[in-house]
């Protein structure tokens, strides 16, 4: 079980943005965006979302979790799954997931919410450090 906290939801922007396409004031041009490296994210490490596209509702929404923190070194800016993220909640102190929808058909994506995970413990991952002379 994961121990979410912080967790921020995004559901009035999304609400607000799509208002602003469905009244014609935003293009769909300027929402179905999604980078390369996003729809591969989506592709081999979303999930499936429960909610069709509000764009094209050709299909349903992808999740892709995104990782970033200090102590995350070289995995921090990657795509992880929920059992990567589980178990990474028990190996490191603190690090932020951000959460985004994708259609992989129209690529719309947007942010849908961030939360923290991990132990909370600063000394989950730490190494005893060596002083000059050992």
């Amino acid at each position: 079980m994961r121990n979410q906290r912080e967790v921020v939801d995004y559901a009035l922007q999304r609400r607000a943005l799509l208002a602003g396409v469905h009244a014609g004031r935003v293009g769909t041009h300027d929402v179905c965006d999604a980078s390369p490296y996003l729809l591969r994210a989506a592709k081999f490490h979303g999930e499936a979302g429960e909610n069709p596209c509000p764009i094209c509702r050709k299909e349903q929404l992808t999740l892709v979790s995104w990782v970033y923190g200090d102590e995350l070194k070289h995995v921090a800016g990657s795509a992880r799954a929920s059992d990567e993220l589980t178990r990474m909640d028990g190996l490191f102190s603190e690090f932020t997931v951000y959460v985004v929808e994708v259609c992989r058909t129209c690529h719309w994506n947007h942010l849908v919410q961030s939360y923290v995970l991990g132990t909370g413990d600063p000394h989950t991952r730490s190494r005893p450090r060596r002083t000059a002379g050992q």
